[in-house]
């Protein structure tokens, strides 16, 4: 396994600070305890979480409804989905497995088992990126689920750890930091964290009982960034002030 250092003997920059407009909002359902998120063709893909209650859903982004669900079986806590060769691909927490879907009609057609935990997932068109809530990012081959290559995301102060959710955008990793409001902007290439997004107003918004901010999709269409969180009742469309990076 390769490992890539981004350890630097200059002082690593300041990430760059973005800002947002809420463009749209779509109705989420408040029981979703959403994991991943991803936007396809039209359709909204969210894998949700918890013991009992983890699925994985085509979502209408016109109204929020559900089109189609599949629960994991019970003993399985859903994490973070990616969509890559008209397949589906979901993490479990700690039960090192992976279930993989068609992507029309959401059957599974393999599990493949892993090490280590699963948190959040995407693609970069060619691997899997997976994180495990550490400040690495691990590139898998999506067939064998081995680890490609490394890296440990970064900021000025050191190593991000509690990389959730992720996106993969415009070249660029986007990651929810967990327990926070903060969207860490990474650089695939040595895991750099070129900026941060801070959707803290938004999850100061949500009702009694909700959770951290978790679901970070992108509509190349509309050139908007949709997020989420656990238990939150709408899914936000965001276009960037600064455009994205």
């Amino acid at each position: 396994m390769l490992i890539v250092s981004s350890c630097r003997r200059e002082a690593a920059p300041v990430p760059r600070r973005y800002t947002y407009q809420v463009v749209a909002v779509i109705p989420h359902r408040p029981d979703a305890f959403t994991q991943g998120l991803v936007w396809d063709d039209g359709v909204i893909y969210e894998g949700t979480g918890l013991y009992g209650r983890s699925s994985l859903a085509k979502i209408r982004p016109a109204d929020g409804q559900v089109i189609q669900l599949v629960a994991l079986p019970p003993t399985y806590f859903g994490e973070g989905i990616a969509i890559l060769a008209d397949k589906v691909y979901q993490l479990t927490w700690q039960e090192q497995t992976a279930f993989v879907y068609t992507k029309g009609g959401l059957d599974q057609v393999s599990k493949i088992q892993y090490e280590g935990e699963g948190w959040g997932l995407t693609t970069d068109g060619h691997l899997l990126i997976k994180s495990d809530g550490s400040a690495n990012l691990a590139f898998i081959d999506p067939c064998s689920f081995k680890v490609i290559r490394t890296i440990q995301v970064r900021d000025h102060k050191g190593p991000v750890r509690y990389l959730n959710e992720l996106e993969f955008v415009r070249g660029r990793i986007l990651a929810n930091i967990w327990q926070t409001g903060l969207i860490a902007i990474i650089d695939p290439s040595d895991g750099h964290v070129a900026g941060y997004l801070d959707i803290s107003d938004l999850w100061a918004y949500q009702p009694p009982g909700s959770d951290v901010p978790n679901g970070i999709a992108y509509d190349p269409s509309s050139d908007q960034l949709l997020v989420t969180g656990k238990l939150w009742s709408f899914i936000y469309c965001l276009r960037l002030d600064q455009g994205l990076p």
